[in-house]
């Protein structure tokens, strides 16, 4: 698991302190060039890229994809380990 945020490298850290985050996390992404690149929407006015969450393949590719247009609508943990214990089952 990686997640990657627009978020200067303080507010980064600071998510990571206070979630206990133990993945790698990018950080001082451009808002625009990431929608771009993965088709997550962004807000102009605010400079923030809403959440958008992918379960890559092994070879690769999307396998799948969430993206929010606001405060609700992202990836669960639980849910992602659930989608790809039964995908390797088939």
């Amino acid at each position: 698991m990686i997640a990657a945020s627009v978020d200067n490298t303080d507010k980064a850290e600071e998510m990571v302190q206070e979630f206990g985050i133990d993945f790698p996390v990018g950080y001082n992404l451009s808002t625009i060039e990431i929608s771009e690149a993965t088709g997550a929407f962004y807000d102009i006015e605010g400079g923030y890229l809403h959440a958008a969450g992918f379960i890559i393949d092994p070879e690769g590719k999307v396998a799948n994809a969430v993206y929010s247009t606001g405060p609700i609508g992202r990836l669960a943990a639980k849910d992602c380990l659930g989608w790809i214990s039964f995908k390797m089952s088939q």
